[in-house]
């Protein structure tokens, strides 16, 4: 059998993996699960700085080491993320696109979503593209794939008291703050917020975050997460 090109071998990897066929795209932005060579070309990214020294923002310290051990913390974690796909408990690990130019990962997760509709967010970008809007853009299409391809009634996102972009990020989106706990990070107790955006805030969000997002591939990926019946809503990102 002769060799396919790597279009023809994404849709061979699609039709048996739905997931790989996903695709948000809003302008220069795209999230799609990444392929063996662009998932190194993420680990990379990754190597070459995801913040400042100085600071976690992560519970694990997955960013800490020589290039090739956060390089191979990336792959691991998106090898296991992959294999995710359970009804009851599945991610998308994302990676991120600008002009086709890898810049970090987006990712969603959710834990018995048929009952109770609820995802987690989380993500991380390139240091060298830091300051740009990137971070709220790929919320807002994590958000948008959420509920508008999901049919998700809420979605949460947790951040560090002392990560301030992630919490700039949920308060511009208009999330609720959803409380507070201790958490632990390198040995030591940190306070960690917590956000909620419930279907009616998405459904009641201003206009200037009702944006032309374009969604491809989710009618598969809802099977293999067994989300049934009808979508709660069919209306356009801009509506």
């Amino acid at each position: 059998m002769g060799s396919l090109s790597i279009g023809q071998g994404r849709a061979a990897l699609s039709a048996v993996m739905p997931t790989f066929g996903l695709r948000v795209r809003w302008d220069d932005l795209e999230l799609r699960l990444p392929d063996d060579p662009e998932l190194l070309a993420l680990a990379e990214l990754a190597a070459d700085g995801v913040h400042d020294p100085e600071v976690t923002p992560f519970s694990w310290p997955w960013t800490r080491g020589a290039d090739e051990e956060v390089k191979r913390n990336v792959l691991a974690h998106q090898w296991k993320n992959r294999a995710r796909t359970a009804a009851d408990d599945w991610t998308l690990s994302l990676a991120v696109f600008r002009g086709g130019e890898i810049v970090g990962e987006q990712q969603i997760s959710a834990k018995n979503f048929q009952v109770t509709r609820s995802g987690l967010t989380g993500s991380w970008l390139g240091l060298r593209h830091h300051g740009q809007g990137i971070g709220t853009r790929m919320r807002l299409m994590a958000l948008h794939l959420a509920f508008e391809g999901l049919d998700a009634a809420e979605m949460v996102s947790e951040a560090h008291a002392d990560n301030p972009a992630s919490n700039a990020v949920s308060r511009r989106l208009g999330y609720t703050a959803n409380g507070t706990r201790a958490a632990a990070r390198e040995g030591r107790s940190v306070i960690e917020n917590s956000y909620r955006m419930t279907r009616e805030q998405w459904d009641a969000r201003p206009d200037d975050l009702r944006t032309e997002i374009t969604l491809e591939g989710v009618p598969p990926v809802r099977r293999l997460f067994g989300i049934d019946g009808p979508k709660q809503s069919t209306r356009r990102g801009n509506a």
